[in-house]
């Protein structure tokens, strides 16, 4: 497919104007929007107002005057629209973890008559640890963590767990998992499910409430644009707001923090889940970075999403570089999130090389190159010059100079 062609479907792509909200480094082609989303205009702008006008000018007043201390019900509220749920039912606060741990405890006490957590073993780690740290903090007479395959799922959920624990799009292949069949058959066995959302919210249409979802979880700095270490957002059915006891009874969850009473009282509907004071200028970059998302399609942004991979492997092949490559993701489009994953035994060298050509991708161990495609800022003549250079760093052999091979903290 030559360049003129592929820049015809720049051309003719409804959401091309969406690209001029981002701020993008000139000459860098950022394919890494599953780790962390790029800079929104609009997100800078607020961050410099919250910080120049209302911290520092209105001080302590901001917390009214500029409505601070609902930001987390709002923000929850944006989020909403774009997960499939209805008013009163998500909020932002917190990381993943934290809020993982809030559900897995409540799903738990909702389901006293069971003990067990079921998960996959290729499961975000992250998730694994927290659901971990809960069977050690109530013993394994309260709580068992069980790990099987994928596909020992629907077996193993005859065996009546108390929770479902999963990910709908696996951080390494992109792999889906099809939340409504899944929700339905642990519903027909009495188990509660929490989905992690980290990889799809805002890239994959989602139906919380129609697929009858109990808890999710997920960030806000991936295809959210939240900015590093952004506030995650906790979804709970309204059906099991009032059942729920969060463990983690800080001050902003008490039906009335600014009474000071000793004894804790939560508060009603989804204030119940917050903890500590709200990180203010994050989130207020979160809240201003979700305008991005007004009024766009989540089915024409999947659409995308899907073109632009399905270009990407068509190049690659083109190129000759899927000769060296090795496809960990489904060859489907429909199969798989936002992503592709290429396993290779100097991924790591060919990331770090890439990135001199100012290609941003990223490693996940022991071998894998991820690449994250977001709709609302990559232009296909973007995949276009990326399997261009992917094919010189290939052939020119980049990837095996000692400099692209110095492993970093943070990969």
């Amino acid at each position: 497919m030559d360049l003129d062609a592929i820049r015809q479907l720049d051309a003719e792509d409804p959401l091309a104007e969406k690209r001029n909200e981002f701020f993008l480094p000139k000459e860098k082609i950022y394919l890494d929007g599953n780790s962390l989303g790029p800079l929104t205009l609009v997100a800078k702008r607020r961050a410099i107002e919250v910080v120049d006008k209302q911290w520092g000018n209105d001080l302590i007043a901001s917390w009214n005057l500029h409505n601070w201390i609902d930001l987390p019900t709002n923000v929850g509220e944006k989020i909403a629209t774009l997960i499939g749920a209805a008013s009163g039912q998500t909020i932002c606060c917190d990381s993943v973890s934290i809020n993982l741990f809030k559900l897995l405890t409540c799903a738990l006490a909702i389901n006293n008559e069971r003990q067990s957590i079921l998960s996959t073993r290729d499961n975000f780690p992250t998730d694994l640890y927290i659901a971990e740290g809960v069977q050690r903090l109530l013993g394994d007479g309260r709580c068992h963590l069980e790990l099987v395959e994928r596909h020992e799922l629907a077996t193993r959920l005859e065996d009546k767990p108390a929770v479902l624990l999963l990910t709908q799009t696996d951080f390494r292949s992109g792999e889906l998992f099809d939340i409504e069949e899944l929700t339905s058959l642990a519903h027909a066995n009495g188990t509660l499910v929490i989905w992690d959302l980290s990889h799809s919210a805002g890239v994959l249409p989602l139906e919380l409430d129609k697929w009858q979802v109990d808890f999710a979880v997920g960030c806000t700095y991936k295809f959210l644009n939240g900015g590093p270490g952004a506030p995650a957002f906790l979804y709970a059915a309204q059906k099991h707001q009032d059942k729920c006891e969060q463990p983690i009874t800080g001050w902003m969850g008490h039906k009335a923090p600014f009474n000071f009473e000793s004894k804790y009282s939560a508060s009603d509907g989804m204030t119940k889940f917050l903890a500590g004071t709200p990180p203010i200028l994050s989130m207020s970059m979160l809240n201003a970075a979700l305008a991005s998302f007004e009024n766009i399609d989540m089915q024409q942004l999947r659409t995308k999403s899907m073109q632009l991979t399905d270009l990407f492997l068509t190049l690659l092949k083109e190129t000759g570089s899927s000769q060296q490559l090795q496809l960990c993701s489904p060859s489907s489009a429909e199969l798989r999130g936002s992503q592709l994953a290429f396993s290779h035994a100097k991924g790591f060298g060919i990331c770090q090389a890439l990135a001199a050509k100012q290609v941003i991708a990223d490693f996940r161990s022991p071998d894998l190159l991820r690449f994250g495609f977001s709709p609302l800022h990559l232009r296909y003549e973007d995949i276009w010059h990326c399997t261009q250079a992917i094919k010189e760093v290939l052939e020119e052999g980049m990837y095996l100079l000692p400099a692209f091979n110095k492993r970093l903290r943070v990969t």
